[in-house]
């Protein structure tokens, strides 16, 4: 039996909520296409690999929240569908981990690919939600969906490109231009390109598919191989921390030459748990980008890399900013 998704008990739209991208220059704000909140209550599930959390929103209100723990996919998603068959909603927003297939034109839109999680290579995300309720329901990554948010009302706000970076137990981007992330193919995996290493750095890496990726150097799991150990018991002092601070700006100055963004907003248990070792990662970015780009300058980039300004609600709130697409795209 199908859910309904209606207006029932909702409270009623408060207004709209414009999240504008304001630009001192018309051309790029008339091209800005920015998701406007409009009040609806939206319902979101942002499917992290260690927990799920299925929200409510009225407009950018989050009224009610629940925690789930991931473990299987039958367990997991059944739990989020019956969270959400005790809410009224009008559409429903998914932000996942991924590797997951995005592109709406693809037989497996909606399925987890080769992923390390175990049980859930193959497993389908979107299907269960749709097959439940009937309304509209939009899929994406965590992080482009955490990227939305942070663009439109967060640390982003009033810039064009944003890159939205999450480092914890893996590494993971969302690329947002015009308030919409930036997809193809599949989406962006930034976590798992090779860049290069600090001189003299003897550490393989962790990534069971790319040992010294990125990812394979500083997400959690690269740190305790790194240092053998909890790297939050480690010295702040301890001259290991200077490798890790060369491949955070090793990453920095790649998205800069890349992308040119005007914000980089970093988050995850590593990021944020190390402030340290982000300020030195600025530092050592500049030094690799003013030799050819002045304008990327230490004082420059610590405008530019930046923590979130949502803090951990804005995985959650990016839901809702896919469910309002998955409203307006109906």
């Amino acid at each position: 039996m199908r859910g309904v998704c209606g207006s029932g008990t909702a409270k009623l739209p408060r207004g709209i909520v414009q999240c504008a991208f304001p630009s001192a220059d018309p051309l790029l704000r008339n091209a800005a296409m920015s998701i406007t909140i409009s009040g609806r209550r939206l319902a979101g599930v942002e499917l992290g690999g260690t927990k799920a959390i299925v929200v409510v929103a009225d407009g950018l209100d989050i009224v009610e929240r629940v925690t789930i723990p991931t473990t299987t996919p039958d367990e997991t998603l059944g739990r989020a569908i019956d969270v959400l068959a005790k809410w009224q909603f009008d559409a429903i927003g998914i932000g996942s981990f991924g590797p997951v297939r995005v592109n709406p034109g693809a037989a497996d839109f909606g399925t987890i690919l080769d992923t390390p999680k175990p049980g859930w290579r193959g497993a389908k995300v979107l299907a269960p939600f749709a097959e439940r309720f009937d309304c509209p329901v939009a899929l994406d990554t965590d992080v482009n969906a955490a990227g939305m948010a942070e663009a439109a009302v967060g640390a982003g706000r009033g810039c064009r490109t944003v890159v939205y970076l999450t480092v914890g137990t893996g590494v993971g981007a969302g690329i947002v231009v015009d308030g919409r992330p930036v997809t193809g193919r599949l989406h962006p995996e930034l976590g798992h390109l090779s860049l290069r290493r600090a001189a003299g750095d003897g550490f393989a890496g962790s990534c069971p598919f790319h040992r010294d990726c990125i990812e394979g150097l500083i997400s959690g799991p690269a740190l305790a191989a790194r240092f053998g150990g909890n790297p939050v018991d480690v010295d702040r002092a301890d001259t290991r921390w200077d490798m890790v601070a060369q491949d955070f700006a090793e990453l920095f100055a790649m998205l800069m030459f890349t992308l040119s963004p005007e914000r980089i907003v970093i988050g995850g248990s590593v990021a944020l748990g190390q402030p340290d070792v982000m300020a030195r990662a600025t530092v050592a970015a500049a030094d690799r980008l003013t030799g050819y780009i002045p304008d990327y300058d230490a004082a420059a980039l610590k405008q530019i890399v930046v923590p979130p300004a949502l803090g951990h609600d804005a995985g959650p709130l990016g839901t809702i900013f896919l469910a309002e697409s998955a409203l307006q795209s109906r």
